[in-house]
């Protein structure tokens, strides 16, 4: 993934800054830190980058949507709707919540589907946790409306869509709080590391403070500070922070490198009329972290990817078998497989997880492949690897 591609002297430089003060707590500290703030450094860096009023850096991207639900008053008993198509710590986060995730169908944009969303709301409904899969935005205007007509706190992850954006507005700005993740595997990596966003500046200071134990943050004695909200412990350090800091820099440089190799892979493949692309309602917007296209069937898919892996084009993901982002495998999901009682198991919910179907989205997913485009390739090895990709096509085709 691109951000691992780009370390350099200028995370290392971040990094030494931390060390030499020797303070790797985010807060507090002050003389000994010599206006050494990197977490807060990030989180300006995300702010200027997004367009968003505030930012709080946390320990993952798992983190900042557990925190997002929390701040924006989701838990016990309360429905959110989810797409059953995403890394499984979007449900993970809603059932530590408290709360009870209700799966709606996911359409060709690989995001909730507006006509899913709205199949699946009862008076219970509390909020809609849009996941922007795979770098690019779904159906913005016509889920936001849903949401307004119906009274729904929408909230984003956008995990895996920094960067993206739909009419100039970036993800992760459009509902009441966003979530980015800068885990190992993310367009921009700190390691481990999250950071919320949003306009609203209590929903902040319910972030700031569900964060961190409930610590209000305010005056320099850590011990003394007031807690008006029941926390848990979501910080990030100032070692991953630093990191975060350093790729941040670097984002728009590899946006453009992305959108690049993309257009190039892109033009390979619509040669082939078999092929069709994921839907994205704004191309401008796409993060161009993958490329998502579709075969005609299931069998044809199958037949792709094998002979991908026989042509050594790697970095290719078949979601439909993948054991954490679609829920055909989620066997633990499905069967609320847990060490200890959550409210899930107790609480009246609408759908039977371990029967439940989803036509479409297994049409969607079952047809689907991502390439991952990377920023550090050469021209000669991204022309090689198109050359494999239309070996491959061509032996399935032909």
């Amino acid at each position: 993934m691109p951000g691992t591609e780009l370390f350099g002297a200028e995370e290392k430089k971040e990094v030494n800054d931390v060390l030499e003060t020797g303070v790797l707590f985010r807060y507090n500290h002050d003389n000994e830190r010599k206006g050494i703030w990197k977490a807060k450094d990030f989180e300006s860096e995300l702010k200027k980058f997004t367009g968003a009023k505030h930012a709080l850096a946390v320990s993952s991207g798992s983190a900042a949507v557990s925190t997002a639900l929390a701040s924006c008053g989701v838990g016990y008993g309360d429905e959110v709707i989810v797409p059953p198509f995403t890394f499984v710590a979007t449900i993970e986060a809603v059932m530590l919540a408290g709360a009870i995730p209700v799966f709606a169908e996911i359409d060709e944009t690989l995001c909730l589907s507006p006509e899913g969303i709205l199949s699946v709301i009862t008076p219970k409904t509390k909020a809609v946790l849009l996941v922007h899969m795979c770098g690019a935005i779904g159906h913005m205007d016509e889920i936001i409306k849903i949401c307004k007509d119906h009274n729904l706190k929408f909230i984003e992850d956008s995990a895996q869509a920094l960067g993206s954006s739909y009419k100039g507005k970036m993800a992760g700005t459009f509902g009441l709080m966003g979530c980015y993740s800068f885990d190992f595997f993310k367009i921009v990596t700190c390691g481990e590391g999250g950071i919320v966003v949003t306009n609203d500046e209590q929903l902040y200071k319910n972030a700031d403070t569900f964060s961190d134990h409930g610590h209000d943050h305010i005056g320099t004695m850590r011990g003394m500070e007031q807690h008006p909200n029941i926390g848990s412990n979501y910080r990030i350090g100032e070692m991953n922070a630093a990191i975060g800091l350093a790729q941040m820099r670097k984002i728009n440089t590899i946006l453009a490198k992305q959108r690049q190799n993309k257009l190039e892979i892109a033009k390979s493949l619509r040669q082939y009329p078999q092929i069709t692309f994921r839907e994205v309602p704004d191309e401008a917007g796409d993060s161009c972290t993958f490329i998502s296209f579709f075969t005609p069937n299931e069998a044809t898919t199958r037949k792709v990817v094998k002979a991908f892996a026989e042509n050594g084009v790697d970095a290719c993901q078949y979601w439909y078998d993948n054991m954490f982002h679609y829920i055909r495998q989620w066997d633990h999901i499905r069967d609320l497989k847990s060490t200890y009682k959550m409210p899930v198991h107790v609480l009246e919910h609408p759908q039977d997880y371990a029967n439940i179907k989803f036509p479409k989205s297994d049409n969607v997913v079952s047809r689907l492949i991502s390439m991952v485009i990377k920023v550090n390739w050469t021209e000669a090895q991204l022309y090689d690897r198109i050359a494999r990709i239309e070996r491959s096509l061509d032996a399935v085709f032909a």
